[in-house]
C-alpha cells in the first residue's frame, strides 16, 4: 500500500487526485494541503511514501517545501508542472526531487510515477534527463559541491558518468563489462557516500562537476 500526500492551490485537482488515490488499489491517500507551509507540516506530521508537491504555490513555492520535507522526513518527492522543462528543474533535482509530472498527466501516468519514485527510482526516462540536464543543470562554482571532499574510484566515475549520460543500469553494464547487479550495487554505494536520493539527483550533481567532460 503506497501511501500519497498532495499539495497543490488548486481544489479542482486535489479533487480530482483524491479520488483516483482512493479508488485505486495499493494505493492510499493520506491527505492534502493548498500550500507550501501545510504540505510542509502536513507531510512531517503523516510520513506518507510519497507526496507530490505543486511547483507554484501561495506562502512557499514548491521546491523550498520539497527542501524542507526531504531534510526532514523519508518521503519521496514529486514536482507537479504545467511545463515539462520550465525554469524550476534544476532546483528542485539539486534539493532531491525524484522527478516530475505534468498536470495533465492521465491517470495511468500518475499511478506508474508514483510507483516508480516509492520503488525507489527517478521517474523520469533516461533519455528525458539527459535532454534536461543538458539545458539546466549549469555549473555553479562558487558554491561548495556535495562530491568536493570524496574521492571516487575510477569505476565510479565511469559508473556516474554514463548515469549523467542517460544511460540505463543494464546500459551500463554492457558496457562495462560488469553485471547487472554489481551496477546496482555501486550506485546503492555512491548514493549513500556522496548523499544522493536517485539517478537524477546523481546526474544533476555530476553534470555540475564537469564529469561529463571526456576525462584526459
Amino acid at each position: 500500500m503506497v501511501s500519497v500526500f498532495l499539495a497543490d492551490d488548486d481544489a479542482g485537482l486535489r479533487g480530482a487526485y483524491r479520488k483516483l488515490f482512493e479508488r485505486t488499489a495499493g494505493f492510499r491517500f493520506a491527505g492534502e494541503a493548498a500550500d507550501g507551509p501545510g504540505a510542509v507540516r502536513s507531510v512531517t506530521a503523516l510520513r506518507p511514501d510519497v507526496a507530490l508537491l505543486d511547483v507554484q504555490m501561495p506562502n512557499a513555492d514548491g521546491i523550498e517545501a520539497a527542501r524542507r520535507i526531504l531534510a526532514e522526513t523519508t518521503t519521496r518527492v514529486v514536482m507537479l508542472t504545467t511545463f515539462d522543462l520550465d525554469e524550476y528543474v534544476h532546483r528542485a533535482l539539486t534539493v532531491g526531487a525524484s522527478g516530475f509530472l505534468l498536470k495533465n498527466a492521465s491517470p495511468a501516468e500518475v499511478l506508474r510515477a508514483v510507483r516508480t519514485v516509492h520503488d525507489g527510482n527517478a521517474m523520469l526516462a533516461p533519455e528525458v534527463t539527459a535532454r534536461l540536464l543538458d539545458r539546466f543543470a549549469p555549473r555553479r562554482p562558487a558554491e561548495r559541491h556535495p562530491f568536493a571532499g570524496h574521492v571516487l574510484s575510477e569505476r565510479e566515475l565511469q559508473v556516474i558518468r554514463l548515469v549523467a549520460r542517460g544511460r540505463s543500469n543494464q546500459e551500463i553494464a554492457d558496457e562495462l563489462f560488469l553485471s547487472l547487479e554489481t551496477v546496482r550495487t555501486y550506485l546503492r554505494r555512491m548514493f549513500a557516500k556522496l548523499g544522493v536520493n536517485d539517478r537524477t539527483h546523481l546526474a544533476v550533481l555530476a553534470h555540475e562537476a564537469g564529469l561529463l567532460r571526456d576525462p584526459r
